[in-house]
């Protein structure tokens, strides 16, 4: 496992049209052509040959393309990456020392290199995925009870 350097990249309010038109022009090729397992990119400077990629890596492009689109940042993270503590309390939108205790409590794995500890990404985004799914029902009667009383 390696250490990841993550960084965020957030299109200007000024990009995302363009990030918008090429979603568009992404999806409708990946529709059109379903069955591709590789595909086939031109760049518009003459000389060179189509760089092939894999349907995944588009799909993946297709993904970011939305989020970027949408104003939101986005990282990219390999599933056998090590994180930081800080980095891993980032990802949660949570401050270190909550992230220690959740360490510390066992939810989360980790490894200790040294004094210092590494979270494992793939950990980490299971650890997000549960408590989203443990957040979601209280999320849903907050949002029906400010309906049932007309704030919503």
């Amino acid at each position: 496992m390696t250490k990841t350097d993550i960084k965020p990249v957030k299109l200007p309010p000024e990009k995302t049209a363009a990030a918008h038109h090429a979603l568009a022009q992404v999806r409708g090729y990946l529709a059109e052509h379903g069955q591709l397992a590789q595909i086939r990119v031109a760049v518009e400077d003459g000389g060179r040959e189509p760089l092939a990629l894999p349907r995944e890596a588009v799909e993946l492009l297709a993904t970011l393309l939305a989020h970027l689109a949408a104003g939101r940042a986005v990282s990219v993270v390999p599933s056998d990456a090590e994180l930081t503590t800080q980095q891993a309390a980032d990802l949660l939108n949570v401050s270190r020392p909550f992230l220690i205790g959740l360490l510390d409590a066992g939810e989360i794995r980790y490894r200790t290199v040294g004094t210092h500890r590494r979270v494992i990404a793939t950990s980490l985004l299971e650890y997000k995925r549960d408590d989203d799914h443990r957040r979601r029902p209280a999320a849903d009667e907050l949002t029906r009870l400010g309906q049932d009383m007309g704030l919503i």
